[in-house]
């Protein structure tokens, strides 16, 4: 099993379209063990359908500028947690370049955007695929030793039922990126060997928006970065 394991803690929308939660956030990862703090980048009106869609302007509001990313990635740097993001166009992927990320991510509805892939491969930098919208049998079919798969649940939230970590090979799956209420599926896919949890994060569950509910809050960050710490001093 291998024993280098991170934690991701995705904001995403969770700052709620303020630059200051956003930086509160990050601060929060840090203290309590995440390795990464991530955020997502896109264009809301090309992303985001306003048609049956009550988020809708909830997700207008919290798309993030250049000016943004470069700031919110120099607060990570001045805190020693590494700047992540998932881009949902090729533009935005140029921004990350141009502020230095480290590694990419691309999320599960970008997994059928082969333009999008393509240029996040050619960076030629280690790149998180989320497979949660992958219907086909197998892997798809990205010829490329930076591709790496996480094992993922599309629904917000994720049952636990839904889970089904039994049948997942984390020898094939890099990680998980857990949708579920808590924390127990993401210390179950540690225990199993995933080498990444990535998991939404919030200051309170109970605050407007879609991803609250499926978050973990810093004291549950804390305890599983704990559990990931203490797993590997068992193995």
């Amino acid at each position: 099993m291998n024993l280098m394991t991170e934690i991701i803690a995705e904001i995403g929308q969770n700052f709620n379209g303020d630059i200051d939660v956003a930086i509160q956030l990050i601060l929060e990862a840090k203290k309590s063990g995440a390795d990464v703090a991530k955020f997502q980048l896109y264009n809301a009106k090309e992303l985001f359908s306003r048609e049956g869609n009550p988020w809708y302007e909830y997700n207008c509001s919290t798309e993030l500028t250049y000016n943004n990313v470069k700031k919110l990635k120099q607060v990570c740097d001045d805190n020693d947690i590494e700047f992540m993001a998932s881009a949902f166009d090729v533009e935005r992927v140029d921004w990350l370049e141009d502020v230095g990320v480290q590694r990419h991510k691309l999320a599960s509805r970008s997994i059928f955007d082969q333009d999008l892939i393509n240029k996040v491969l050619k960076t030629n930098k280690p790149t998180f695929i989320s497979l949660g919208m992958w219907n086909q049998e197998g892997f798809p079919e990205i010829n490329n030793e930076n591709a790496k798969y996480l094992y993922c649940v599309s629904k917000y939230p994720t049952e636990l039922e839904d889970v089904k970590l039994k049948q997942v090979d984390f020898d094939k799956y890099f990680g998980f990126s857990d949708h579920t209420v808590g924390i127990t599926a993401s210390c179950v896919a540690l225990s199993r060997g995933a080498r990444i949890i990535e998991k939404h994060f919030t200051l309170d569950r109970e605050a407007f928006g879609p991803d609250h509910i499926c978050s973990m809050t810093p004291n549950q960050l804390l305890q599983l970065s704990t559990f990931r710490d203490e797993l590997k001093l068992c193995l």
